[in-house]
């Protein structure tokens, strides 16, 4: 027989929580220390993966002067599309709140934002780090970032005398994600335990919430292809029909895997077919893998809020728009591997002191998200590539 994949377990994981839930709700209560387990395994990974991807990122592919025009074309373009992500993620979670009535329990370390917006000065103070360890131990990604973010470019403008500091950083971003791999077998057991003890306290009621954050994500993703990439490729005269052509293979491997890597080889040879020339390719598809992810990142959105919906926290515009920021930072730190999205919605969610509950529930129905949002970055990242050879000059001329 052929091996069950980590994707089919969970699915077993999350049909057995709910049964267990339905049929059991006094035993379902009892399962709680399981999923927190699992959740605490999650937070561990945060901080030292965060820090060495982004260090890594900066300081071991040269510093933006040496990537030139194309490198700051690439990124001024990212930068726009994934900003067009994360609020398409915001207006579709405001308009349709599939978070409401949902009652996520808080723990008494986890209490509700303050209602009272903080000041603006504030607010920018809590983004410098005072201490690294503290924002580490406190899980507190903004002040990560910002602290990775001058550390790598502090090595990348040391050169050949930051490589020990750059490959340790490597090693350290690799060995985090074969310590995401190992924690991930844990998922089936801590998705039906979580599921279990949602169904067998709040009842089915919660799994109609989920099913409309299903529905929502899936509008919001394709209104997103068929408005933003749709009109980018418009506006930037990309042939259409040849473009769809070369992303559909990449586009089904992706959602088929639910893995961005699965696709590179294939949207990279794809594309220099299409008509980009090689160089550009090589660059940018890549370099999207990491600062690109549009998909992503209008899921980290509308998830997060979500989870807001389903505590019953009320966020303001101007917290909202903070954790958008947070989210255009923190999802540039982590490359397009499964599952890769929970590492940084646990991370935004600690930031912002809400329920880890919600991470737990929304792994569940994870494989299905995870499908949507990985194929949508490999389409955005090939389209990239094209808009930066059009903005070089370059006609696509397929091949």
């Amino acid at each position: 027989m052929k091996r069950l994949s980590l994707t089919a377990w969970i699915f077993l994981g999350m049909a057995a929580g709910v049964a267990v839930g339905a049929l059991a709700p006094d035993l379902a209560r009892q399962l709680g220390p399981i999923s927190a387990v699992f959740l605490r395994l999650i937070r561990s990974i945060i901080a030292p993966l965060i820090f060495g991807t982004l260090v890594y990122g900066i300081a071991g592919g040269g510093d933006l002067k040496r990537m030139g025009r194309i490198g700051l074309k690439a990124i001024v373009y990212f930068e726009i599309v994934t900003t067009f992500a994360l609020f398409l993620g915001l207006a579709a979670v405001n308009l349709v709140r599939p978070g409401a009535g949902m009652k996520l329990a808080q723990t008494s370390t986890e209490g509700a934002l303050p209602q009272a917006q903080p000041a603006a000065g504030s607010l920018i103070e809590h983004v410098f780090p005072a201490s690294i360890i503290d924002a580490m131990a406190r899980g507190d990604v903004l002040e990560i970032v910002v602290f990775a973010l001058l550390f790598g470019a502090a090595c990348a403008a040391l050169g050949a005398k930051a490589r020990p500091v750059v490959a340790f950083c490597e090693s350290l971003a690799e060995v985090m994600f074969r310590y995401t791999r190992y924690v991930m077998y844990l998922a089936p057991l801590g998705v039906g335990a979580a599921i279990a003890v949602t169904v067998g306290s709040k009842g089915f009621g919660v799994l109609f919430g989920l099913g409309k954050l299903i529905l929502t994500m899936y509008a919001a993703q394709v209104l997103f292809v068929a408005v933003v990439l749709g009109g980018v490729t418009l506006v930037v005269r990309i042939p259409l029909g040849k473009f769809y052509q070369a992303v559909r293979e990449p586009f089904l491997i992706a959602f088929s895997t639910a893995s961005s890597e699965a696709a590179l080889p294939l949207a990279l040879e794809n594309m220099e077919q299409f008509g980009v020339p090689k160089h550009i390719v090589a660059f940018v598809i890549p370099a999207g893998y990491s600062f690109n992810l549009d998909g992503s990142t209008l899921y980290l959105s509308l998830a997060s809020v979500f989870v807001a919906q389903a505590a019953g926290v009320h966020l303001s515009f101007g917290q909202q728009l903070l954790m958008m920021l947070t989210l255009m930072l923190t999802s540039k730190g982590v490359a397009g591997v499964p599952r890769a999205a929970l590492v940084i919605l646990a991370g935004t969610l600690s930031t912002f002191h809400l329920p880890m509950e919600g991470v737990a529930v929304l792994l569940g129905i994870d494989a299905l998200m995870d499908m949507a949002r990985t194929s949508v970055n490999v389409v955005g990242n090939c389209l990239a590539s094209a808009v930066v050879a059009r903005w070089e000059g370059v006609e696509a001329r397929p091949a």
